[in-house]
């Protein structure tokens, strides 16, 4: 399974890369799974701002910037989307990244991990919804952490006393991954069929 892990906030002195980092490292160590980090802020797009929708429209004309985020997001077999929570939601930067998706991840697996003083379970939610739009598979499982920059270094390393808890962040990413294989797994051969 080829895996896209998306940092979903660009703006300085972020956290959300410390998560994306983790869970890049932590599914790197599957087998099975080759994993990709890509960040927004490698990607910057101009507002969304197209005059008809992109999949009902045949004439579109893609700006350069975005076609270099559709041809890079459509390599992959499934993806996490890493966000954190500005003010009960998802970042503008990733709104906007996914309202330019057309059929690129349509019937591919999608799990959100998410963080902020609640896990980010509001973004999450938002997030969840927005993705059905674009057809991928939103699996059940997640990966929320509250007070992510406390447990997670710059690196992507998770403290050791964290990693070691029965029901703590390790262990319920490894559910995630999981679950997003066998998901990846079907819908590749369902796709093929």
């Amino acid at each position: 399974m080829k895996l896209a892990v998306i940092t979903g906030s660009t703006r300085s002195g972020r956290k959300t890369i410390n998560q994306s980092l983790w869970i890049t490292k932590t599914a790197s160590s599957k087998d099975g799974l080759e994993v990709e980090h890509i960040d927004l802020k490698d990607y910057p797009m101009p507002f969304f701002n197209e005059p008809v929708s992109p999949r009902f429209n045949p004439e579109r004309q893609i700006d350069p910037q975005v076609k270099i985020w559709l041809d890079k997001i459509s390599e992959f077999d499934a993806y996490i989307f890493v966000t954190p929570e500005y003010n009960h939601s998802i970042t503008g930067e990733l709104k906007n990244a996914i309202d330019y998706i057309t059929w690129e991840i349509m019937r591919k697996p999608v799990a959100i991990a998410s963080h902020g003083t609640v896990g980010g379970a509001r973004a999450a939610v938002h997030l969840k919804e927005i993705l059905s739009e674009s057809r991928a598979v939103v699996i059940p499982s997640a990966s929320a952490i509250a007070h992510m920059s406390n447990i997670i270094d710059e690196e992507g390393n998770l403290d050791p006393e964290v990693a070691a808890q029965t029901y703590g962040p390790k262990t319920q990413l490894d559910g995630v991954l999981d679950e997003l294989k066998w998901y990846s797994d079907a819908l590749s051969a369902a796709r093929a069929a």
